[in-house]
C-alpha cells in the first residue's frame, strides 16, 4: 500500500527535528570544558577521601626522603 507524499514529508521533517535535538544534546554533553571540569571535580573528590589522601601523602614523603638520601650520598 503506497503512502501519500505529504505523510512521507511530515515523517521526514519529524526525523530531522529529532536528529537536530539529539545533536544539540550531544554537543552540550561533549563540551570539552564541561568534560574537563567534571574530570577535575572527580579527581578532587577522590583526593579528598582520607583513604586515598593519606597514602598518597605517605608515598610522597617516602619519595622525598629517598631523593634527599640519594642527593646527600
Amino acid at each position: 500500500m503506497a503512502r501519500d507524499p505529504e505523510t512521507i514529508e511530515r515523517e521526514i521533517e519529524q526525523a530531522r527535528t529529532a536528529l537536530a535535538a539529539t545533536l544539540d544534546q550531544l554537543t552540550v554533553k561533549a563540551d570539552p570544558k564541561k568534560l574537563a571540569d567534571a574530570a577535575k571535580d572527580g579527581v578532587r573528590a577522590k583526593l579528598d577521601n582520607p583513604k586515598v589522601k593519606f597514602p598518597l601523602i605517605g608515598a610522597g614523603v617516602l619519595v622525598l626522603v629517598l631523593l634527599v638520601r640519594k642527593l646527600l650520598k
